[in-house]
């Protein structure tokens, strides 16, 4: 021990470092002492083979009701079908369905829970991982580790539950392929079954869901007007083709929109309408901005240029809006020319023609 020159006291580093040391081992000794792994209890199941047989009938028995329930859902679907314009017939198939799928998934999750809470091997053990790949004598334990771990889950060896396991897996998607039959159309191609829709020459723009006509003369700049075709509501299956025939109607200043040389008396004295299915997944496109005259999909956000004959200006979709032709009659309400020229909705690999596939 020493002092310097200013009166500060010095240590020596040899005896620092010492004490330092003795100090650190006794902390370490105290603070990382290993108290290994608590004592291994047994299950109630690894005692009693009978307790252990009757929690493999529990799990076979719970991967069969999900294969009910798979069957269920599948039954659903067609014995209560989903009626025209019945919304009761719309409930019913969706919660029976629904609740088929939920006991189907919620049985296969308690299953295998269960298998393995009280019926696989639950023994304590110690994985000590390496940075880089093993040797092969490393690689043949972990193949080895592998074997084991299926022998001790029993599942070859109990062949009850794996094929209940088996079959419910099988059944779970089926359900699923119902539904997603659904998406198609009845008939045709989809490129058929939306190539036509209610509109036709004549027929009058009306507003939904009222189902008023509308005059040229109510539609002032500015504004937007939700549209279906005039007897849509009567229909035996409205909702299907108000599905296709839905409108977006607004009015700018004609002398904003660049108008293509065949589309000149498509639109009335500034008035234009347009398909309100979007053209990328056929969400409705119900968004429109006054100042920039641009219609916006809420669901992938695609944009459309209103002033350019809804050219795709933002977003997924590839393909514009449809234009429906619109005049006046002699009354002055607003009437289709025609049908849309082209498809409604998403684009599909199977349609032709002039527009973008």
């Amino acid at each position: 021990m020493a002092n310097d020159e200013m009166g500060t006291e010095v240590v020596p580093v040899g005896d620092h470092g010492a004490q330092a040391s003795a100090g650190t081992a006794v902390e370490r000794s105290d603070a990382l002492r290993n108290p290994g792994l608590p004592p291994h209890r047994l299950r109630v199941t690894d005692k009693d083979p009978k307790a252990a047989k009757r929690a493999e009938r529990i799990v076979v028995l719970l991967f069969y009701v999900s294969l009910v329930g798979s069957i269920f859902s599948m039954t659903a679907y067609f014995a209560f079908p989903i009626k025209p314009n019945d919304l009761g017939s719309v409930r019913l198939n969706n919660v029976l369905i629904g609740l088929g799928l939920a006991f189907a998934l919620l049985a296969i999750g308690i299953a295998a829970v269960h298998w393995a809470k009280v019926l696989m091997v639950d023994q304590e053990g110690i994985d000590i991982r390496h940075p880089v790949h093993g040797t092969p004598q490393v690689q043949a334990r972990a193949v080895e580790i592998f074997r084991t771990a299926d022998r001790e889950s029993g599942f070859n060896r109990r062949v009850l539950i794996r094929n209940g396991m088996i079959a419910a897996m099988a059944a779970l998607p089926f359900p699923a392929i119902f539904l997603f039959r659904d998406l198609a159309p009845a008939a045709g191609t989809p490129a058929e079954a939306y190539s036509h829709t209610m509109w036709k020459q004549g027929t009058r723009l009306t507003k939904d869901p009222t189902g008023d006509p509308i005059l040229a003369s109510d539609v002032t700049i500015g504004s937007v007007f939700h549209v279906i075709p005039e007897g849509l509501n009567n229909a035996p299956d409205m909702l299907e083709e108000k599905g296709k025939a839905a409108v977006l109607l607004m009015r700018l200043e004609p002398g904003v929109l660049h108008v293509s040389p065949g589309r000149k008396d498509w639109n009335y004295d500034g008035i234009v309408a347009y398909s309100k299915i979007c053209t990328h997944v056929g969400c409705p496109v119900a968004l429109y901005e006054q100042q920039t005259h641009h219609l916006l999909c809420p669901c992938h956000q695609s944009q459309f240029d209103i002033t350019h004959e809804a050219a795709v200006i933002f977003g997924p979709a590839v393909r514009p809006l449809p234009q429906l032709p619109i005049t006046v009659d002699s009354e002055g309400y607003l009437v289709a020319r025609s049908d849309f020229h082209e498809p409604v909705g998403p684009s599909f690999w199977e349609r032709r023609g002039d527009y973008n596939a």
